[in-house]
C-alpha cells in the first residue's frame, strides 16, 4: 500500500526540497520500505549492490511508496554504500 507523502511529517513545500536517511538491503528476498522515524527509511530491494542497479531499485522503491515520480527522488549521499541520503523535491 502506497503511503501519501502527505502522510508524513517531511511533507514538501514548494520552496524546499526535503532529505531522508536510507538503510539499503540489496540481494533482499522481498522489496520492502519500512518507516523507521519521520525521516529514516529500511529498503529492501532484490537488486543486487553491483553498477547501480541497487540504487535504481531504491529509487523505484521510493517513488512507489510515496506516490512521487521516480525523477523527484535523487541520491546525494551514499551511492557506494548501505546507508543513503535521498532528497526529495
Amino acid at each position: 500500500m502506497a503511503a501519501a507523502l502527505t502522510d508524513f511529517p517531511l511533507a514538501l513545500d514548494s520552496v524546499m526540497a526535503r532529505r531522508i536517511s536510507v538503510t539499503v538491503k540489496p540481494n533482499a528476498r522481498h522489496g520492502s520500505v519500512e518507516k523507521i522515524s519521520d525521516s529514516e527509511f529500511a529498503v529492501a530491494v532484490r537488486a543486487p549492490a553491483r553498477d547501480g542497479a541497487a540504487n535504481r531499485a531504491v529509487i523505484e522503491a521510493l517513488a512507489e511508496f510515496f506516490a512521487i515520480p521516480k525523477s523527484t527522488l535523487s541520491i546525494v549521499r551514499g551511492q557506494s554504500a548501505r546507508k543513503k541520503l535521498v532528497e526529495i523535491d
